[in-house]
């Protein structure tokens, strides 16, 4: 699949998560084995849910977007955190916060399209 042919969600994650790591390198050591590895571990986390919901139908594909939708409230947590630390700028508080909103925005509308595709199906006999 190429970058044309990727859903804009799984386009915008990628971006985020090559912006995310480098950023993190400027991370206090102390912190690069707690808060640090939480933020980046929360933020692959939800690249797998949504690539494994992809890969899913229906009532499954809901759990692994809720699961997605779990994983993106720990990244608002821990960047909101690197920010109130001065781990990030402002500038770089608001690239990221607009990011993941924007992440946020794609995953609820996948989840609205997933929700309303389940309830037109017949229940499985």
């Amino acid at each position: 699949m190429t970058q044309e042919q990727e859903p804009p969600l799984f386009t915008k994650t990628v971006d985020f998560l090559a912006w995310l790591t480098p950023a993190t390198q400027h991370f206090p050591r102390l912190h690069r084995q707690t808060i640090t590895r939480r933020l980046l571990d929360a933020a692959l986390d939800f690249q797998e849910a949504i690539l494994e919901a992809n890969s899913r139908r229906s009532a499954e594909r809901l759990e692994w977007l809720l699961a997605a939708d779990a994983q993106l409230d720990k990244v608002r947590l821990y960047v909101r955190l690197a920010h109130r630390l001065a781990w990030l700028s402002q500038g770089q508080y608001d690239h990221a916060s607009h990011m993941v909103r924007e992440m946020g925005r794609l995953l609820g509308a996948w989840q609205k399209t997933t929700r309303t595709t389940s309830e037109r199906q017949p229940p499985a006999t």
